[in-house]
């Protein structure tokens, strides 16, 4: 177990170093996010067995920039999905994210909808629990971001890993958390503003805490690095306070 846990610890640093090798022009930020998400059994909520492998994805974050001194993102997630089995789940939905500074540069603030597909598969070993999350966005921005060129959809991969230790030598709640994220542009949407390739990646390692069954917090460093080729806007470095709630019915 050890020896696992070790050669991810050793990966997920890897994943927040090896970014700013990328570009020479990199801005820094320290950030604090917030997020709240809910995932829902309609089965249980309802009382109704036909529906126990129906789900609700419900997801709200705030995120504040500057040194954390001012409103930079939040988002607004609400999904539907559907249990193949016990480990695999399949999910589409909607995403609203109203965005300022410092990402929105000095253009201003700009809003994003997004709908969104995913698989999610997620599992228990001897060692912990990992799971592997493919998610596909369609990305909508209003009139306000400049240069928006003649196709209004940017499309966007990503691909996040995670991986939870308990720590039972301290105590049974406690888990140590390592994820990382990577986002894929598909396409070249807007020139000068999004870029077909490597957009940005996420690094997080934290604390996990279970309250109950229904009840689980995280809190934690996350690296954000976010890659902009072909872009007025420098490439950006986001040291995050990660806090996180998720909640199960």
């Amino acid at each position: 177990m050890f020896k696992k846990f070790k050669i991810f610890t050793a990966f997920a640093a890897f994943s927040m170093l090896s970014a700013p090798a990328i570009a020479e022009d990199v801005v820094t930020d320290f950030q604090t996010w917030g997020q709240i998400m809910a995932n829902v059994n309609l089965g249980n909520v309802t009382g109704n067995e036909n529906l126990k492998n129906w789900r609700l994805w419900l997801e709200g974050q705030g995120r504040f920039g500057n040194d954390s001194s001012q409103f930079t993102q939040s988002l607004i997630r609400p999904g539907i999905g559907y249990a193949l089995n016990d480990k695999v789940s399949i999910w589409a939905g909607y995403a609203w994210a109203p965005t300022a500074e410092p990402i929105s540069g000095a253009q201003g603030p700009f809003d994003e909808h997004r709908i969104w597909q995913q698989l999610i598969y997620a599992d228990t070993f001897s060692w912990g629990k990992f799971q592997w999350r493919s998610r596909f966005e369609q990305r909508f921005f209003d009139h306000d971001v400049p240069d928006p060129g003649k196709n209004d959809v940017a499309y966007r991969f990503r691909q996040l890993i995670k991986f939870a230790f308990p720590m039972q030598f301290i105590s049974p709640n406690l888990s140590f958390i390592v994820q990382d994220e990577i986002f894929i542009a598909m396409n070249t949407p807007q020139k000068g503003w999004i870029t077909n390739g490597f957009d940005q990646n996420r690094g997080f390692v934290g604390l996990g805490w279970k309250f109950n069954q229904m009840a689980n917090a995280e809190i934690g460093y996350m690296n954000q690095y976010i890659n902009r080729p072909h872009n007025a806007r420098p490439d950006q470095m986001m040291h995050i306070l990660g806090v996180n709630l998720f909640l199960t019915f």
